[in-house]
């Protein structure tokens, strides 16, 4: 038994009509063609569903029958276009988002609190991970978009570059660095660290330094942002290394002192990364407007290439950060 959304559309026009003149007008029909269509539904379903008289039509049991379910359908049908116009729009929809350290934990829940605000109907699975599973999870397909700082090492994602930040030394006020123009992570090493928690992009990419020097990266405590290792820093815990645009910051109302670190890996390059800008989710291509307006209309990198539309304020760094 196959119905055609038409047909059901038009019995409920007969329904809610005194008669099949008036059904005929709604539907922009003749009389005899809503009066065949009728009868062809009658058939099909083998069962009366109208009386007429003096008064015009009576639906029978079976046509009250037939409205409720003709009413349900035609209403889930609209609610259904409704909500693929919206998603079509990037109003609705869901984004899982693989990002790195600094993504997660400073500039990317201020812009998401903005765009979900204004979209109550897109839902959003951040999930903090290193460069390499980022990367990995863009291409798989596994996440729909990445946050990453520094080289990418694949051709099989698209890199949409956005900021520059670069990595500097923090430490307490009149620290025996602090009058220091610039200092190697060597030169680190004999001070207590105090890092983000364990898994994070900065504290993997920080151990891999070390160690390449055979040293052990001098952990004293590890936390959960930002602005908790300028805390602890503050109060004489350790030092630490961290992006510039935090430090600046958090040093606006901490006593605090930032050392330039003399390495050639501190330039960090930020950039979204998609497996093909062509595919994206409307509403995914409104979250990375929403990072940075424009990004998707300065320019389209073929699939397998790397796009960089924003100048890096240095030379790019040889490491992955």
């Amino acid at each position: 038994m196959n119905f055609d959304l038409p047909d059901l559309r038009l019995f409920i026009h007969i329904a809610e009509s005194d008669s099949l003149t008036g059904a005929a007008k709604r539907a922009h029909l003749s009389v005899a063609t809503v009066s065949g269509r009728l009868k062809a539904l009658e058939e099909q379903l083998r069962a009366r569903l109208l009386y007429r008289n003096s008064r015009g039509i009576e639906l029978t049991p079976d046509g009250e029958r037939l409205l409720r379910h003709a009413r349900l359908i035609v209403r889930n049908i609209e609610d259904l276009k409704t909500e693929f116009e919206e998603k079509g729009r990037g109003h609705t929809g869901h984004i899982r988002i693989f990002a790195n350290t600094t993504a997660v934990s400073e500039f990317l829940p201020a812009i998401l609190a903005k765009y979900m605000a204004a979209r109550p109907a897109v839902t959003i699975d951040l999930q903090e991970r290193l460069t390499r599973d980022i990367v990995r999870g863009v291409i798989e397909g596994s996440s729909d978009m990445g946050v990453v700082a520094g080289p990418i090492g694949s051709t099989e994602v698209q890199a949409l570059h956005f900021s520059t930040d670069k990595l500097v030394l923090v430490v307490p006020k009149g620290h025996v660095l602090s009058n220091r123009k610039s200092v190697c992570l060597e030169e680190t090493a004999r001070y207590p660290l105090v890092g983000m928690h364990e898994g994070s992009t900065l504290v993997a990419f920080l151990r891999e330094q070390f160690e390449r020097d055979g040293r052990i990266l001098p952990l004293r405590i590890q936390v959960y942002s930002f602005e908790s290792i300028c805390r602890m820093i503050e109060a004489g815990v350790g030092i630490g290394v961290v992006p510039d645009s935090a430090a600046q910051r958090y040093r606006r109302t901490m006593r605090l002192d930032i050392v330039e670190l003399d390495e050639p890996w501190v330039v960090r390059e930020r950039s979204i990364l998609v497996r093909n800008t062509h595919d994206l989710q409307p509403c995914t291509r409104a979250l990375i407007e929403a990072i940075r307006p424009g990004l998707l209309d300065a320019g389209q990198a073929p699939p397998g290439a790397t796009a960089h539309w924003a100048a890096p304020a240095e030379p790019r760094a040889p490491r992955r950060v």
